[in-house]
């Protein structure tokens, strides 16, 4: 645990993505297993944690520390584990060697709860601050280091040589400590056998489409390009025996989809936008909510929500990994296999007819509204299918934006590099002489920005609840959001799609901020 500790804090000191990298290789070459697997488990969120509650640390710490010197110290603070790391008394006259990853797991989950207390007060008698910090984090999950799960497999791949392409396609079909992973990276064996048609596979991503810079050196006849659907995205995987659907991270809905996966035949792995609709007619994104978050949908939700897969690409044919035939044959091969076989929730992605960059230009603001999608898809047909977001074969050329000012009501610490700072907003319109909540916003503002808005709502604060603070109803921020729809879950009535904030209006008074009525005339 000590080597994991001081990796995490090299980590956070480490600004460059290519340092980050370097210091994660040597960690994974030189740390044994399986230790190096519990970390990259642990780093990437596929590790189940041991579990300590954050109700356990407030009691143990209570039993050490003044409680309103611990909250005191909470609230400046802002993150529980950092808190008690440093706020825990130093007070082990010899401190005893701390476990290793694999030991400290183990003691964890082999502790009777009665003698749970006891196990993690020994533990943090005998660390530093930095160690403390780690095993508490390690413990109850959600590192935040700057590490992402491609940023530590890129890490993966730099220090055996292996291609990532190669990391990313077994990745999903492995599991903590990853020894076998190990054994391929050192070059003791070969890759790793996976179930193909039980295991999610990760993903192709499209780029952001620069107009000034892409359209003069791409040929509008070497590219395909569909309409990209405003639902999400999702991966069907399935044979005679085994049917499961997957989001886009690799979570397992198929539970909450019955109507989509017990109508899959075949043998094939599917890429596809998940909507909802009768006859293929997608529904906007406020139906499809209807339908998320839920372990399993009513029967009412499977009548009023029917849900439909519009199939992208495909990624196995039957047996056939064809992953790396360019997309021009894949898509022959799933229209083939679409003729084939009989499937009621599967309907193929239409291709889109243009000849130019200004005719593909006028279908986009033509049929964005008209039709409900975020705006079209833009696809190399020559390319393959590579994990990740490569640069160059794939762009989305997603509508524009609709703004609106709205009037800053609540802030709520962040997470992270930010648990110190207010940057989770909750806005509001006017209705009437009344401000109701229309969405909440935590992006599009720059570290300068942040550090402005932080000592506005704690010199503007009129009320605490715990984390949130109430603020006065004067700050006007002009939000720039996708769409909006009718929504029973707000005071508004109005739910915002992807609302970020553009640009903070100093000079704006709140009561020029914009109303329902307007909101709802462009709904």
């Amino acid at each position: 645990m000590k080597r994991f500790s001081q990796l995490l804090v090299t980590l956070i000191l480490k600004t460059s993505r290519n340092d980050k990298i370097s210091v994660l290789s040597e960690y994974f070459k030189y740390t044994p297993d399986p230790d190096r697997g519990y970390a990259l488990g642990a780093l990437t969120g596929t590790l189940s944690n041991p579990g300590i509650k954050p109700s356990l640390l407030r009691t143990l710490v209570a039993e050490r520390i003044d409680q309103e010197l611990f909250n005191l110290s909470y609230d400046y603070v802002g993150d529980l584990a950092e808190t008690v790391s440093l706020i825990w008394p130093d007070t082990a006259p010899y401190k005893e060697k701390l476990p290793s990853i694999a030991e400290f797991i183990s003691k964890m989950e082999g502790t009777p709860k009665a003698k749970l207390s006891a196990l993690i007060s020994s533990f943090l008698d005998n660390a530093n601050s930095n160690e403390r910090w780690a095993m508490i984090k390690f413990a109850t999950g959600g590192l935040r280091v700057g590490v992402s799960a491609r940023l530590a497999k890129t890490a993966l791949a730099a220090y055996s040589g292996c291609l990532l392409e190669d990391i990313e396609k077994v990745w999903h079909g492995l599991t903590p400590p990853y020894i076998g992973l190990f054994e391929w990276l050192d070059g003791k064996t070969g890759i790793p056998k996976i179930q193909h048609t039980r295991t999610f596979h990760p993903m192709m991503l499209a780029n952001p489409l620069n107009i000034e810079q892409d359209f003069d050196r791409l040929d509008p006849n070497d590219f395909q390009a569909e309409w990209k659907w405003d639902g999400i995205r999702v991966q069907a995987v399935f044979d005679e025996s085994n049917k499961q659907l997957y989001s886009r991270t690799g979570d397992d809905i198929s539970r909450a989809f019955p109507d989509i996966v017990g109508e899959l035949n075949g043998k094939a792995v599917l890429d596809g936008e998940l909507l909802v609709g009768e006859n293929f007619k997608a529904l906007p994104f406020n139906q499809l909510q209807q339908r998320l978050n839920r372990k399993s949908p009513t029967k009412m939700h499977l009548k009023n929500y029917p849900a439909f897969i519009r199939v992208y690409d495909m990624l196995f044919y039957n047996e056939d990994d064809i992953r790396d035939l360019p997309l021009k044959i894949r898509r022959q091969k799933l229209e083939d296999w679409m003729k084939q076989v009989k499937n009621s929730r599967l309907d193929i992605s239409e291709i889109l007819d243009f000849d130019s960059w200004s005719r593909l230009a006028e279908l986009r603001t033509e049929k964005a509204d008209t039709l409900g999608h975020e705006g079209v898809l833009i696809k190399d047909l020559q390319s393959k299918y590579s994990p990740g977001r490569p640069k160059g074969p794939w762009f989305k050329w997603k509508r524009d934006p609709k703004f609106l000012d709205g009037v800053m009501m609540y802030a709520q610490r962040g997470h992270g590099r930010r648990s110190s700072f207010y940057s989770d907003y909750t806005f509001g319109i006017w209705r009437g002489n009344e401000l109701v909540p229309i969405g909440k916003a935590y992006s599009g503002f720059t570290d300068e920005e942040l550090v402005m808005l932080d000592k506005w709502v704690r010199g503007n604060t009129l009320n605490r609840f715990g984390p949130v603070r109430e603020v006065r109803k004067e700050l006007v921020v002009e939000l720039a959001f996708d769409s909006a729809h009718a929504s029973s879950r707000h005071k508004s009535g109005i739910a915002l799609r992807f609302p970020r904030i553009n640009r903070i209006r100093w000079d704006k008074p709140a009561q020029e901020a914009d109303t329902t009525e307007t909101i709802t005339s462009i709904m």
